[in-house]
């Protein structure tokens, strides 16, 4: 099947130690080690392929046991890979997750960081519907792949994670849909003139811990993107349109590892707007679906949900409502 989203980002092999507390500093504890697939490029392509939309993903890699053991994991996905081996490590990540189903992670970016627009076929581009980026490669190779993809057509998904003190609000010229964390977003935000302005304006009501939807909903227009998804944890997520914003509720789940919840909000987004272009709502609403499932399992990559179970959540949520 001919790829309708392409996801251009990073693999990480992911090394997660379990722990009733985080230590602190100076400190040592006894956790639970497990090792796995991750990255926020791959997370998304798989949560992308098992939500039911045909992907491809472009990546680099090192020559090294976690580069060839990733190669096989992503082909098992069925996802069709580009990778581009480079004289790097393979990306990888510490991470730490605490009795609440909390995370703290380091990222080193290796080969990810090495990707390059030429590693990144055009005719792949060509032939998208969505195409989506995130911050663990170098933001050259983001800004130039979104701008092709931009002219060839396809809808085109930033998700700024982890934010960068290197990003270029120019970039979100060539973006259709952005979705950010709130940290994600306050930092962004705090880049653009436009933005500033509507928070004089608004004055504390801009400040206030929790901003009410108009808030949001204005704060989010003067980004200047098309589509603002602003992902708010488990108060679950806030489109902001054109037309008009809405905030739509988390699913009323036990969490346990919220490790790559916004990987799965994200691939299972571009997955439905690959199948109905345009329907943003009902797409927000699988993806919030995707992000609830996903934090009552372990890991990351392997807890992005498959499509019959995102659909299987939403038919229960419905019957509570």
């Amino acid at each position: 099947m001919k790829p309708r989203i392409v996801v251009v980002g990073s693999f990480n092999q992911d090394l997660t130690w379990n722990c009733t507390e985080f230590p602190a500093p100076g400190s040592t504890i006894v956790g639970r080690f497990t090792s796995g697939p991750g990255g926020k490029g791959s997370n998304q392509a798989v949560a992308c392929a098992r939500a039911g939309g045909a992907t491809a993903f472009v990546a680099a890699l090192g020559r090294d046991a976690f580069g060839r053991e990733a190669a096989r994991f992503l082909r098992a996905e069925g996802i069709a890979t580009r990778i581009a081996e480079k004289k790097l490590p393979t990306g990888n990540a510490a991470i730490l997750v605490n009795g609440a189903g909390q995370n703290q992670i380091v990222v080193a970016l290796g080969a990810n960081g090495a990707l390059r627009p030429a590693d990144v076929p055009a005719a792949l581009l060509r032939g998208a519907r969505v195409v989506v980026c995130q911050h663990e490669i170098a933001l050259a190779t983001n800004a130039a792949v979104l701008r092709s993809a931009r002219r060839s057509g396809a809808l085109t998904v930033l998700n700024p994670a982890p934010m960068r003190p290197d990003f270029d609000p120019a970039i979100l010229a060539h973006v259709d849909v952005l979705i950010p964390n709130e940290t994600e977003f306050d930092a962004i935000t705090a880049r653009l003139p436009a933005v500033a302005a509507v928070r004089r304006k608004l004055g504390a009501a801009a400040r206030a811990r929790r901003p009410s939807p108009a808030v949001l909903q204005a704060l989010c227009r003067a980004v200047g993107v098309p589509t603002v998804i602003l992902t708010l944890g488990s108060r679950g997520c806030f489109v902001s349109r054109p037309e008009g914003g809405q905030l739509l509720t988390a699913h009323a789940v036990r969490a346990i590892d919220t490790t790559g919840a916004g990987d799965a909000f994200v691939g299972a987004l571009c997955a439905a707007l690959a199948a109905k272009p345009g329907n943003f709502m009902a797409a927000a609403r699988f993806a919030n679906t995707a992000a609830a499932v996903s934090v009552t399992r372990r890991g990351a990559a392997p807890a992005m949900p498959r499509r019959a179970e995102i659909l299987a959540q939403l038919r229960r949520a419905s019957r509570v409502d």
